[in-house]
């Protein structure tokens, strides 16, 4: 017997020692066909090649291709376990020429492999070829000597391949192996072809036309040609079996599956093994392509697949979870092919289990539930939508699991009914919506998101892909295309443009193609929380809805906020450890060119909190830690010692980040695990430096801090030193003396100060400065003394009004100060004379003759004030003419 892994290798050697350039399988997500849920065949990779817009140094190559196929048109999800030949993963192993040889040579690979490498009976094998392709027909009678019987015209597009409505297409010549006379079936074409004798193993495309939108066909000026062969159908011809779960790599995982759960694969519990053997290979490779589970798109679809294999490890009897620990034997039957499976392990394993755990709670609910809405239901009977969609909108118990669930008893389920409840469900949605206060063209995002679903978020893993345009909206309203000059917000079934949400900006960049469309992307948002809406303006070309189209990331600007939004969870972590576990995020902006984070905290940050903090947070930086990211329930990421971030809304799943020292202080825990589902960095290293440049109140009990990180905070350090630098040479100095110099310099004015104001008050004492006379005088029967002083500070007064009233013995004295422009205006009564006359009286009358209003103080010395310093003496003069009475 020639086992899977020698098939796959031996494939691989023939054709690299025919001039092929042998290639690794590319990931599952395909990254040059936005219209695919899946790699779902082995050409998916090279589309851009046979298209022209990508060229190989190699005009050929061999490959072995993952695939799935699970969703969209391609989905054998529901006939898998219960058929010999559906899986949602396989391998294709394929042959390409690109614009080398032809028909021919094609030809001649197959069959020599087949027959002569490979030892396949010639008299086993049968051909088909499209029925106007006279030159494959003769081909064949030539190079396999097959006599015209076994050369099969097929008039259907079975045989005709193209790539889609235009482009390159072609005949195709497909390959049959008959596996015996005491198997039902007969040849392709005939009446009984759908029986289970004779079995497709190899598909020849010839790519030789080009499909034009009038339905004409021209001649491509380069052939070329696309091979296809599942590796697991061959696997069984050549290893005796006609079913592909009895090859050796199923078997293996089949048997693991016996082991684990005590039950033998036999009669009825033979579906659920293969259904756990098929689908753990689609969930493991998804997962170690990226692809983690969700409610939406690629992650849903996986979701999907893993449930199904969870619902029958369930029907096996399996009491705990099954699948993570089957893990094992399919790395040790594909990893050395695939060694990503190796490295993807852990969160392989991690992953399953979670996933289990948390199906088996809804598993257990809801099969309970279904058993008791369908307690009087027969063989026949059907299941209202209505429970069906009860079960799912509140339970959560999905609907397919119900049709899978009620399937063994023969009871269907009422889908128009399901659609119809999921339809009233959407417009309740929606009328809530319309109360809610919410923009108007809100009615536009509801329309979009019913009619599309939720756009695909791929930018966790990269900053660039391509994505098919879903819709357009211009001045609020759908529109079918935009032209240059137009400002237009462009809708995709996928994206790596983050839309702004919990904080975190949106991303700006280019979408484009390669027939000269592009279009900058100022900003990108995220209405109703699950579409991502470009805000773009066309710069040139015409943008249509449906266009394929090639979506960048501005790459410096997403870095910039990751390291930013890592550095907010680095700072809330250290708050909370200088600060105290009282300190919660109420609010946060991530920007590219700054962060600001706003905490619970009822008083000011002292200078040595913020450099202890700022500290910590470098310390973390400088450690240089992987960033982490695990999919949890906000539950079990809550019980785990996850911190939920102010603002967020979780669903059913959450990302929990995790970064810093994994066994930071005492407590032995990971500095910081938070919920979130921003982008981040992927080692706290790429955060570069860490600067408070601010920290103020928000409100009560609400401080707010403002930081920089990276290339920013370099920028604002440099200024402060240019700055440092430019004082420095002002004072005559260098930097590091600036402080001594700039401290002598206070010391020196603080001195001139107090001789200057010694000197004003010996000024004034001596009269020489006064503008009006200081000369005592009699008014009103008192003796009186006014004057008016220039540069006098107001401080300076009630010293020299203590001393006028020491000279005078029994009188008043006023004095008013000037200073740019503005007077204060003060006023001494001797004892003797308070009961007849009140300073404050005297003080209100100067005050309002300065142009200003009030003064007060005790009868025998008052004080006030007023903007004309220019009136002081006709301020005297009114003081003088209130004390004549």
């Amino acid at each position: 017997m020639t086992s899977t892994n020698e098939i796959r290798r031996s494939f691989l050697d023939y054709f690299a020692a025919n001039g092929h350039e042998a290639v690794q399988s590319a990931p599952l997500v395909p990254y040059n066909d936005p219209t695919l849920m899946f790699v779902n065949a082995g050409m998916v990779p090279f589309k851009n090649v046979f298209t022209g817009l990508e060229t190989r140094a190699v005009p050929r190559a061999a490959s072995s291709q993952k695939c799935v196929r699970a969703g969209g048109k391609h989905n054998d999800l529901d006939n898998v376990g219960y058929t010999a030949r559906h899986h949602t993963f396989f391998e294709m192993l394929g042959n390409f020429s690109f614009g080398d040889y032809f028909k021919e040579q094609a030809i001649t690979h197959a069959w020599t492999l087949l027959t002569k490498e490979w030892g396949l009976p010639a008299d086993k094998l049968t051909a088909t070829v499209y029925h106007t392709d006279d030159e494959a027909f003769d081909l064949w009678r030539k190079i396999a000597g097959l006599p015209e019987e076994r050369i099969i015209r097929i008039p259907t597009s079975d045989n005709f391949w193209s790539m889609g409505d235009t482009g390159p297409c072609g005949p195709c010549s497909e390959i049959f192996f008959d596996h015996g006379d005491h198997i039902w079936g007969g040849p392709p074409g005939s009446p009984e072809e759908d029986g289970d004798r004779f079995i497709e193993i190899w598909n020849l495309v010839f790519m030789q036309f080009e499909q034009h939108a009038d339905g004409t066909r021209t001649d491509l000026p380069r052939p070329s040609i696309d091979t296809g062969m599942g590796l697991e159908r061959v696997a069984a011809v050549l290893q005796g079996e006609h079913d592909n779960y009895d090859i050796d790599t199923f078997r293996a995982l089949i048997a693991a599956s016996e082991s684990l759960t005590g039950v033998k694969a036999e009669g009825e519990t033979q579906a659920s093994h293969r259904v756990i053997a098929d689908h753990l290979r689609s969930t493991s490779f998804l997962l170690a392509d990226g692809v983690l589970p969700s409610n939406e798109g690629r992650g849903y679809v996986l979701r999907r697949i893993m449930r199904r294999a969870m619902r029958h490890a369930h029907l096996l009897g399996a009491k705990d979870p099954l699948m993570h620990r089957l893990v094992p034997a399919l790395v040790a039957e594909m990893g050395q092919a695939y060694p990503e499976l190796g490295r993807a392990q852990p969160l392989i394993e991690e992953t399953l289990e979670r996933e289990e755990i948390q199906f088996r709670r809804t598993l257990t609910n809801g099969l309970k539930l279904l058993d008791e809405a369908t307690g009087g239901l027969g063989e026949g009977d059907s299941l209202p939508g209505e429970t069906a969609f009860k079960l799912y909108d509140t339970y959560g118990f999905p609907y397919d699991l119900t049709e899978d669930a009620l399937r063994a008893r023969g009871i269907a389920v009422d889908k128009d009914g399901f659609d119809a409840a999921m339809a009233q469900q959407k417009a309740a949605a929606r009328a809530a919506w319309k109360g809610s206060g919410q923009a108007a063209d809100g009615e536009v995002w509801f329309d979009i998101a019913e009619r599309e679903g939720a756009t695909e978020f791929t930018g966790y893993t990269s900053t660039s892909g391509e994505g098919q345009v879903v819709a357009l909206i211009k001045d609020g309203k759908e529109v079918d295309s935009a032209v240059a000059g137009d400002d237009v917000v462009v809708l995709t079934n996928q994206t790596p443009f983050y839309g702004e949400s919990g904080g975190q900006s949106g991303d700006s960049g280019t979408i484009s193609t390669n027939e000269g469309l592009r279009l900058t992307v100022g900003d990108t948002s995220k209405p109703l929380g699950r579409l991502h809406a470009h805000q773009a303006k066309v710069e040139s070309g015409t943008i249509r809805k449906g266009d394929a189209v090639q979506l960048i990331v501005d790459v410096e600007r997403r870095d910039a906020i990751r390291a930013n939004h890592s550095a907010t969870h680095l700072l809330h972590a250290a708050l909370r450890n200088r600060l105290g576990g009282h300190v919660t995020q109420k609010g946060s902006l991530v920007a590219a060119d700054r962060l600001r984070f706003d905490f619970s905290h009822p008083k000011a940050l002292t200078d040595e909190d913020i450099a202890a903090v700022e500290a910590e947070v470098n310390g973390e930086i400088r450690h240089n830690e992987a960033v982490t990211t695990r999919l949890m329930t906000p539950d079990d990421a809550i019980e785990a010692g996850a911190m939920a971030l102010f603002g967020e809304k979780y669903g059913d799943e959450v990302r929990v980040l995790s970064m810093g020292r994994a066994n930071f202080g005492d407590s032995g825990k990971t500095y910081s695990v938070e919920l979130c589902g921003g982008t981040h960095v992927t080692a706290t290293g790429d955060i570069g430096v860490f600067r408070i440049v601010s920290e103020s109140a928000v409100s009560s009990g609400v401080r707010r801090i403002e930081a920089l990180t990276g290339e920013g905070a370099r920028q604002w350090l440099v200024a402060r030193e240019d700055a440092l630098k430019g004082a420095a040479s002002l004072l005559r100095t260098t930097p590091e003396d600036v402080e001594t110099r700039v401290a002598a310099l206070l010391d020196e004015r603080r001195k001139l100060e107090r001789e200057l104001a010694d000197a004003k008050k010996a000024l004034a004492l001596g009269g020489g400065g006064a503008k009006a006379e200081a000369a005592d005088e009699e008014v009103g029967g008192v003796t009186f003394s006014g004057q008016v002083i220039d540069g006098l500070d107001a401080k300076e007064l009630r010293g020299l009004l203590d001393q006028a009233k020491q000279r005078m013995g029994s009188g008043v004295a006023v004095i008013i100060a000037v200073n740019e422009g503005k007077a204060s205006i003060a006023a001494a009564v001797t004892e003797d004379l308070v009961g007849k006359v009140s300073a404050v009286d005297l003080v209100k009358a100067g005050v309002e003759a300065l142009g200003g209003k009030g003064g007060g103080g005790r009868p025998d010395m008052a004080q006030g004030g007023g903007p004309e310093g220019a009136r002081a003496a006709d301020a005297i003069a009114t003081v003088k003419a209130v004390l004549a009475g």
